[in-house]
């Protein structure tokens, strides 16, 4: 009979004294690299929303953009999870 192998625990990193999974700390660095990179694109850029065309500083439509990637992101993965 085959033996079912167990499955490993994620890598991990002591951080501080506290073990941290490595994609943890991906997930933080791409957070942060992503706060960077809106909080440096500060002009101002128009968008055609079909027929009207709106004037918006260019930070505010990356962290629209990135809080829907995030929700769809989330929604994805958690619908995943469940099949």
């Amino acid at each position: 009979m085959a033996q079912k192998a167990r499955p490993q625990a994620p890598p991990t990193l002591t951080v501080k004294g506290r073990n941290v999974r490595i994609r943890t700390i991906g997930i933080v660095a791409l957070a942060g690299l992503a706060i960077w990179f809106i909080a440096v694109n500060t002009g101002a850029v128009a968008i055609q929303l079909w027929i009207p065309t709106v004037t918006l500083p260019l930070w505010g439509v990356l962290a629209v953009t990135l809080v829907v990637g995030l929700v769809l992101g989330g929604y994805l993965s958690r619908r995943r999870a469940r099949r």
